[in-house]
């Protein structure tokens, strides 16, 4: 069979790739240090920008964690049937809910906290310690360049 393969593609060389190699590993090391807990990476970000800033309404939420509102939905509701976060009608407009977190949300992110960090260590242990910095630097300038691109942009 012959090769129709563009010449110059090669996966190798596609930092999209590796990007998204990178998010399933990720994802699997996080699941697997915090599976005692039952949360997600997107469960866990909710619980934490909740935490920093309780009151939030669900558009602002997306957009402070990156996430479309409407899959945000379904992630609030999930957390709310397992009384970690809860739903407060707003005193200025009876169509939006303000959100935060219940005690025992509160008491999930502060035990899953040193979990989580646990993971993110395990992920960047490949590179020598003296690069993590430049690593997370390198990371941070690709997405916030790039924000506008994603379908969920932060703020």
């Amino acid at each position: 069979m012959p090769n129709n393969l563009h010449p110059l593609i090669s996966f190798d060389t596609l930092p999209g790739h590796y990007i998204r190699r990178l998010q399933q590993i990720a994802v699997a090391t996080f699941l697997q240090e915090t599976q005692a807990f039952g949360i997600t990476p997107i469960q866990y970000a909710t619980l934490g920008a909740l935490g920093k800033k309780p009151n939030m309404d669900q558009k602002t939420l997306a957009k402070t964690i990156g996430l479309d509102a409407s899959t945000l939905g379904g992630v609030i509701d999930r957390l709310q049937a397992r009384d970690l976060v809860q739903r407060n009608p707003s005193d200025h407009d009876r169509r939006v809910h303000l959100l935060t977190l219940t005690p025992a949300g509160q008491a999930l992110f502060n035990e899953a906290s040193p979990v989580v960090i646990a993971a993110q260590s395990r992920i960047l242990a490949p590179l020598p310690e003296s690069q993590h910095a430049q690593f997370m630097q390198m990371l941070q300038t690709l997405v916030s360049g790039n924000n506008e691109l994603s379908r969920a942009p932060t703020r």
